[in-house]
């Protein structure tokens, strides 16, 4: 009877927590150019809370291959 009542209470403490936030990898954020400056604009604008979110540092590194991609196409690569 114990353990069904505190599986309750964790199933209940569990529907009841805070939803995470989805994290992005790299390739998603360089196929979605509106995802990839929605994210660095929120980043930049609260860096003391964001800065170290993978979803930040994901995109700064999504931003900075597509920077060299550009760069590279720019200068005939």
């Amino acid at each position: 009877m114990k353990w069904l009542l505190f599986s309750a209470a964790m199933l209940f403490l569990a529907a009841c927590s805070p939803q995470a936030e989805k994290i992005y990898t790299v390739d998603e954020f360089m196929a979605d150019n509106a995802l990839l400056v929605k994210i660095i604009g929120e980043c930049r604008n609260n860096p003391g809370e964001r800065r170290d979110t993978p979803n930040c540092r994901n995109a700064e590194a999504a931003d900075g291959k597509l920077r060299l991609e550009r760069m590279g196409k720019s200068l005939g690569g």
